[in-house]
């Protein structure tokens, strides 16, 4: 391998169509075990770089998108200009995460999770005890962010409102009710836009 070659981020995917076959959706789905099950076997799964596959919608890069949420508020932020994506920049989001690379060390077990680890402890400090859990998958083909990403959408339920920015590009936080982020739901990114009314939007 090239030293040019090792420069190149190897992010996680799975083929398209294989995310077709478990059952295709646009927008939020919370039937996770199924996807989760087939999505995460080893057989599938491979590491390709991520400056090819940003731009090969035959393969979904698998994103976790974790949200923070404490008595019932949401943890919101606006991605600031320093951002890596240029497409989200100066929208709202209440997701935290990014791409598994494949320098993310399965130690703990399981590669997919010390990616998200390492995505939050980049992105915030989070200084409480909680609980996570899975709670659904986000695809969006609508975009070309979304064609070629799978969110998978994680709630961590936090005992303290404990939760600070440690890069420049996460700016003006808080927490909020998900009644009032709906109302201001324009104002967020598709993949917010589509967590806030498929987890919190009363049918």
């Amino acid at each position: 391998m090239s030293d040019t070659e090792q420069q190149v981020e190897h992010v996680m995917v799975v083929p398209t169509l294989l995310f077709h076959e478990v059952g295709y959706f646009q927008g939020f789905n919370a039937e996770v075990e199924p996807y989760l099950k087939t999505l995460f076997d080893p057989n599938y799964i491979s590491f390709r770089p991520r400056d090819t596959v940003e731009e090969d919608p035959s393969f979904k890069q698998l994103i976790p998108y974790c949200i923070f949420r404490h008595e019932g508020k949401i943890f919101y932020y606006t991605r600031g200009s320093k951002g890596g994506e240029q497409r989200l920049h100066s929208k709202r989001s209440i997701g935290i995460g990014g791409h598994i690379s494949l320098e993310d060390d399965a130690k703990a077990g399981s590669t997919y999770r010390e990616g998200m680890q390492r995505e939050i402890d980049e992105e915030v400090a989070m200084d409480t005890k909680y609980t996570e859990e899975c709670v659904g998958l986000i695809n969006d083909d609508e975009t070309e962010v979304g064609k070629v990403h799978l969110g998978i959408v994680h709630i961590f339920d936090l005992e303290l409102p404990k939760v600070l920015p440690r890069e420049e590009s996460i700016i003006m936080t808080g927490f909020d009710s998900p009644e009032k982020l709906l109302q201001e739901s324009d104002q967020f990114e598709t993949w917010s836009q589509i967590c806030l009314k498929g987890l919190f939007e009363l049918s």
